[in-house]
Protein backbone atom coordinates (compact mmCIF):
# COMPACT_ATOMS: atom_id res chain seq x y z
CA UNK A 1 0.00 0.00 0.00
CA UNK A 2 1.37 3.40 -0.90
CA UNK A 3 1.47 6.41 1.38
CA UNK A 4 -1.48 8.18 -0.30
CA UNK A 5 -3.76 5.14 0.14
CA UNK A 6 -2.71 4.80 3.78
CA UNK A 7 -3.49 8.48 4.44
CA UNK A 8 -6.92 8.17 2.78
CA UNK A 9 -7.72 5.05 4.78
CA UNK A 10 -6.58 6.72 8.02
CA UNK A 11 -8.64 9.84 7.30
CA UNK A 12 -11.71 7.71 6.53
CA UNK A 13 -11.27 5.59 9.66
CA UNK A 14 -10.78 8.67 11.83
CA UNK A 15 -13.87 10.40 10.42
CA UNK A 16 -15.89 7.23 10.97
CA UNK A 17 -14.63 6.95 14.54
CA UNK A 18 -12.96 3.62 13.84
CA UNK A 19 -9.62 4.64 15.33
CA UNK A 20 -11.14 5.77 18.61
CA UNK A 21 -9.91 9.33 18.15
CA UNK A 22 -13.23 10.66 19.43
CA UNK A 23 -13.27 8.31 22.42
CA UNK A 24 -11.34 10.52 24.90
CA UNK A 25 -13.92 13.30 24.55
CA UNK A 26 -16.75 10.88 25.24
CA UNK A 27 -14.91 9.32 28.17
CA UNK A 28 -14.12 12.69 29.72
CA UNK A 29 -17.78 13.72 29.40
CA UNK A 30 -18.92 10.61 31.33
CA UNK A 31 -19.20 11.47 35.03
CA UNK A 32 -17.37 9.43 37.64
CA UNK A 33 -19.69 6.86 39.22
CA UNK A 34 -19.41 6.97 43.02
CA UNK A 35 -21.12 4.86 45.67
CA UNK A 36 -22.78 6.71 48.56
CA UNK A 37 -20.58 4.92 51.08
CA UNK A 38 -17.49 6.29 49.32
CA UNK A 39 -18.42 9.88 50.23
CA UNK A 40 -17.66 9.55 53.96
CA UNK A 41 -14.89 8.11 56.09
CA UNK A 42 -15.79 5.91 59.07
CA UNK A 43 -15.64 8.96 61.36
CA UNK A 44 -18.22 10.66 59.07
CA UNK A 45 -15.69 13.18 57.73
CA UNK A 46 -15.61 13.65 53.96
CA UNK A 47 -13.58 11.02 52.12
CA UNK A 48 -10.69 11.80 49.81
CA UNK A 49 -12.96 10.73 46.92
CA UNK A 50 -15.60 13.26 47.99
CA UNK A 51 -13.17 16.16 48.36
CA UNK A 52 -11.46 15.30 45.06
CA UNK A 53 -14.82 15.45 43.25
CA UNK A 54 -16.33 18.47 45.01
CA UNK A 55 -17.83 20.79 42.40
CA UNK A 56 -17.59 18.13 39.70
CA UNK A 57 -20.33 16.16 37.98
CA UNK A 58 -20.64 12.64 39.39
CA UNK A 59 -23.12 9.77 39.03
CA UNK A 60 -24.69 7.86 41.93
CA UNK A 61 -27.05 4.87 41.84
CA UNK A 62 -29.86 4.40 44.32
CA UNK A 63 -33.59 4.66 44.89
CA UNK A 64 -35.88 7.68 45.08
CA UNK A 65 -37.40 7.93 48.53
CA UNK A 66 -41.04 9.02 48.61
CA UNK A 67 -41.00 12.83 48.37
CA UNK A 68 -41.21 15.15 51.35
CA UNK A 69 -43.73 17.32 49.51
CA UNK A 70 -45.47 17.43 46.15
CA UNK A 71 -44.11 19.46 43.25
CA UNK A 72 -40.64 19.81 44.67
CA UNK A 73 -37.25 20.23 43.00
CA UNK A 74 -35.75 18.05 45.71
CA UNK A 75 -35.69 14.38 46.64
CA UNK A 76 -33.65 11.99 48.71
CA UNK A 77 -31.65 9.21 47.10
CA UNK A 78 -31.36 6.11 49.29
CA UNK A 79 -29.14 3.06 49.03
CA UNK A 80 -32.07 0.67 49.53
CA UNK A 81 -35.71 1.07 48.42
CA UNK A 82 -37.94 2.70 51.05
CA UNK A 83 -41.73 2.41 50.75
CA UNK A 84 -42.34 5.35 53.11
CA UNK A 85 -40.72 8.72 53.45
CA UNK A 86 -37.82 8.21 55.86
CA UNK A 87 -38.57 11.57 57.48
CA UNK A 88 -42.35 11.18 57.84
CA UNK A 89 -42.69 8.02 59.95
CA UNK A 90 -41.32 8.20 63.50
CA UNK A 91 -40.84 4.41 63.76
CA UNK A 92 -38.99 4.09 60.48
CA UNK A 93 -35.30 3.25 60.74
CA UNK A 94 -33.22 6.25 59.79
CA UNK A 95 -31.27 5.44 56.63
CA UNK A 96 -27.51 5.68 57.01
CA UNK A 97 -26.83 6.06 53.28
CA UNK A 98 -28.82 8.95 51.85
CA UNK A 99 -28.00 11.77 49.49
CA UNK A 100 -29.93 14.99 48.94
CA UNK A 101 -30.72 15.59 45.28
CA UNK A 102 -31.60 19.03 43.91
CA UNK A 103 -32.92 19.33 40.35
CA UNK A 104 -33.63 22.33 38.17
CA UNK A 105 -37.18 21.14 37.45
CA UNK A 106 -40.05 19.73 39.48
CA UNK A 107 -39.32 16.08 40.24
CA UNK A 108 -41.31 13.42 38.41
CA UNK A 109 -41.74 10.91 41.21
CA UNK A 110 -40.64 7.39 40.29
CA UNK A 111 -41.66 4.15 42.00
CA UNK A 112 -39.69 3.67 45.21
CA UNK A 113 -38.41 0.25 44.09
CA UNK A 114 -36.97 1.31 40.70
CA UNK A 115 -33.20 1.74 40.73
CA UNK A 116 -32.14 5.06 39.27
CA UNK A 117 -28.92 6.77 38.33
CA UNK A 118 -28.51 10.42 39.27
CA UNK A 119 -25.95 12.75 37.74
CA UNK A 120 -25.21 16.14 39.24
CA UNK A 121 -22.62 18.50 40.71
CA UNK A 122 -21.29 17.28 44.06
CA UNK A 123 -21.59 19.86 46.84
CA UNK A 124 -20.09 19.37 50.31
CA UNK A 125 -20.76 21.24 53.54
CA UNK A 126 -23.79 22.10 55.59
CA UNK A 127 -26.87 23.39 53.79
CA UNK A 128 -30.46 23.76 55.01
CA UNK A 129 -33.10 23.75 52.30
CA UNK A 130 -35.28 26.85 52.75
CA UNK A 131 -38.44 25.09 51.52
CA UNK A 132 -38.25 21.76 53.34
CA UNK A 133 -35.90 22.52 56.23
CA UNK A 134 -33.95 19.38 55.25
CA UNK A 135 -30.32 19.68 56.32
CA UNK A 136 -27.62 18.01 54.25
CA UNK A 137 -23.87 17.74 54.39
CA UNK A 138 -23.55 16.16 50.92
CA UNK A 139 -25.80 16.71 47.93
CA UNK A 140 -25.99 16.71 44.16
CA UNK A 141 -27.08 19.96 42.57
CA UNK A 142 -28.48 20.63 39.07
CA UNK A 143 -29.14 16.90 38.98
CA UNK A 144 -30.79 14.76 36.32
CA UNK A 145 -31.97 11.23 36.87
CA UNK A 146 -33.24 8.22 34.97
CA UNK A 147 -34.19 4.63 35.62
CA UNK A 148 -30.99 2.56 35.63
Amino acid sequence: MDRRSLLKMTAFAASAGLLGLAAPTKLMARPKSIKMRELYNKDLSFSDIATAHEGKIIAVNGFMAPPLKAESKFFVLTKMPMAVCPFCEPDTDWPDDILAIYTDRIVDVLPFNKKIIVKGRLALGGYQDPETGFYSMVRLEHAKYEIA
